[in-house]
């Protein structure tokens, strides 16, 4: 029986293969047209074909029309995560209190990455995700009034963060004589 699952998952892998080889260079086209940057097209396209492996080793039929369906769908994740950053990116300077920062400022993004992953979870699931305190309570595994407190300290780390970050940058700035 082991050898019959062997053989059925070696003809399997070779099949695909041949399909990834055939294809792979349309739908990594197909994904770079739409987002324009290469690395990004190579990691949804790194994606698409990890799906597709996922369901020919279930049994399911993987076709080309199937692949780009699927790269429609991804694409569409993608386009919607990097909406909800720049609406997270305009809320947090809102919240703040600082003008919203242009396009190519990307302080508060900077910020978050030089966050502690703990703070930087606590914002993300409140803000990016849009998570209450008690949807966050649960994802975390901890009580509500814990959440508020850490969405506090969070918050207060990002102050420091932000402030400390824009004051090197922007040194003579006139936040500076306040």
């Amino acid at each position: 029986m082991d050898d019959i699952q062997t053989a059925n998952d070696r003809e399997r892998a070779v099949r695909f293969t041949a399909f990834y080889v055939r294809d792979h260079p349309r739908v990594s086209a197909f994904v770079h047209r739409r987002v324009g940057d290469r690395g990004t097209a190579e990691e949804l396209t790194a994606d698409i074909f990890r799906i597709a492996w996922e369901r020919t080793l279930g049994g399911g039929e993987v076709t080309t029309g199937w692949l780009f369906v699927t790269a429609r769908n991804l694409l569409s994740n993608h386009h919607r995560a990097a909406a909800r950053l720049s609406k997270l990116h305009r809320r947090i300077t809102d919240e703040l209190d600082h003008a919203p920062a242009s396009s190519e400022d990307s302080a508060v993004l900077e910020t978050l990455e030089r966050l502690p992953v703990q703070h930087r979870d606590m914002l993300l699931l409140r803000y990016w995700d849009g998570l209450s305190a008690s949807e966050a309570a649960e994802v975390l595994g901890c009580s509500v009034p814990t959440v508020w407190v850490r969405l506090h300290r969070a918050r207060e780390a990002f102050r420091g963060t932000y402030a400390s970050h824009t004051h090197l940058a922007f040194e003579g700035s006139p936040e500076e004589s306040s």
